[in-house]
């Protein structure tokens, strides 16, 4: 009889990833990111515990999508005054704050709440190929786009 693995946090080892988005399809790309910030590829996965690794996202600016989106994918944001309403296309994204782009996607895909938070967290996005997380000796990793 085998008994089944639960992850506890103490338990847990945490490695650095580094993804290059170059060329990349933002959902697939996001869909891929979630999955590892989550843990979801790991053979212990919990889903009430965090229990994923550390991404860093470079070359968010070179990011691509299909169809009509850079001029039809709208973000939206609310200053919380009344009439405060801004609205943003995809195409004016990219060029001003790439990054966000790649963060709005994954942040999507994780479960929204206090555990959505803390796997958010782990997430490092930048907009060119330099990073500054040298330090923490991160492992290149390739996604199947």
């Amino acid at each position: 009889m085998s008994d089944t693995i639960m992850a506890k946090p103490a338990n847990i080892e945490r490695k650095w990833y580094v993804v290059d988005a170059e060329g990349a399809t933002l959902g697939r790309l996001a869909a891929q990111v979630a999955g590892i910030l989550r843990g979801k590829d790991k053979p212990d996965f919990t889903p009430y515990v965090d229990n994923g690794d550390y991404v860093i996202v470079v070359n968010a600016a070179k990011v691509k999508v299909t169809g009509k989106k850079l001029d039809q994918k709208i973000y939206f944001r609310h200053s919380e005054y009344v009439g405060g309403a801004k609205y943003t296309t995809l195409r004016h994204m990219l060029a001003t704050k790439p990054e966000r782009v790649v963060e709005h996607a994954v942040r999507g895909m994780i479960p929204h709440g206090a555990l959505g938070d803390s796997v958010y967290k782990k997430l490092h996005v930048y907009a060119g190929p330099e990073h500054e997380h040298a330090a923490q000796k991160p492992e290149a990793l390739t996604l199947k786009y």
